[in-house]
């Protein structure tokens, strides 16, 4: 959406969390046919976070939360909704929302998932954007969680070597007319390569069966090829129609903090951009691709260590399933 209002919610706290567990390239030389030489060429990987057997997405969402909050320096009772992006929740009904909404003790107020893959993050917090400028809702929790993990198949080498486990979150309220907020959100969703990034079973259209948990059919199937041709030019063109929106040059950007998901693709994003490497927040090489959560971990990071100040501009944008992508410029 475009603000030509100017902004009217901006990011009020920010927080994220990782599982203590770390499973490094050379451990997962062990587990399939690939090496460290190869997954760090072609990914920028070096390890990722796995969740224990007993913690679950709202678990990870949970500890997100929390420190978002803290910062905010708001209560789970100062919440008007929760909007949650995953695709790996608790269970396949009801929402990995419902679930963060009970373990943080916010009341009985909305509570819902969004699936759009690694752009849920970038989803939510266009919608949670849209209620604070329609002064419906005054402070929205936003989360991205994956326990990615539990739904991919660990005989894959070409998608087991890639996800990670983690969850950011962020809490949004309404801007005080000092230029600080959500200059503009971009999304889109064009299923005509849905098929090459998707888990074929375990809903309507297939049930899974033996054959289908033999077969792997519940896990992550991708078409590595077909994604990365899109990625590279719709996350560039979506970056481009954020900064068209609010009136902005990618001069004015002081950060760019991308969807995780390649190192190559991050690299070729940047120079289409014509915005200097130096200038991205990257932390590939230590997640993986945590899809929704890869975005607010990375923010997360970038704000606490004190790299993106108050006042920055900061761009972000994701590409995942659907296939479905989007973009985001955020005044800190």
């Amino acid at each position: 959406m475009a603000s030509e209002q100017g902004p009217h919610s901006r990011i009020l706290g920010i927080g994220a969390y990782a599982p203590e567990r770390v499973l490094t390239n050379l451990e997962l030389e062990k587990m399939v046919d690939t090496s460290d030489q190869w997954i760090t060429e072609r990914t920028g990987i070096k390890q990722r976070h796995i969740a224990r057997e007993d913690e679950t997405a709202s678990d990870m969402a949970l500890a997100a939360a929390r420190r978002a909050l803290e910062m905010a320096g708001l209560k789970p009772t100062d919440l008007d909704m929760i909007i949650v992006g995953t695709i790996s929740g608790d269970v396949p009904m009801p929402a990995c929302a419902a679930y963060l909404q009970h373990k943080l003790g916010a009341g009985p107020i909305p509570s819902f998932d969004v699936s759009a893959a690694c752009a849920g993050f970038l989803y939510a917090m266009s919608i949670a954007d849209q209620f604070i400028r329609s002064a419906l809702h005054k402070h929205v929790l936003i989360v991205g969680v994956e326990l990615l993990s539990r739904v991919i198949d660990w005989q894959d080498r070409t998608t087991c070597v890639l996800f990670g486990d983690g969850a950011g979150a962020a809490v949004l309220g309404p801007a005080v007319g000092d230029g600080r907020g959500v200059l503009s959100t971009k999304l889109y969703t064009d299923a005509t390569l849905a098929e090459s990034l998707c888990i074929p079973a375990g809903g309507s259209r297939e049930r899974i069966t033996a054959a289908a948990l033999e077969a792997r059919r519940d896990k992550v199937h991708m078409v590595g090829g077909d994604i990365f041709k899109v990625a590279v030019k719709n996350l560039s063109s979506a970056s481009r129609s954020a900064l068209t929106d609010a009136g902005m040059s990618a001069d004015s950007v002081r950060w760019v903090v991308p969807h995780q998901a390649n190192m190559r693709i991050i690299t070729q994003v940047a120079a289409r951009l014509d915005i200097p490497l130096e200038r991205f927040v990257i932390n590939i090489e230590r997640y993986g691709n945590t899809s929704s959560a890869s975005i607010p971990i990375a923010l997360d990071e970038g704000v606490r260590d004190g790299r993106i100040k108050p006042g920055d501009t900061v761009l972000m944008c994701a590409l995942g399933a659907g296939i479905s992508w989007g973009s985001a410029l955020v005044r800190m």
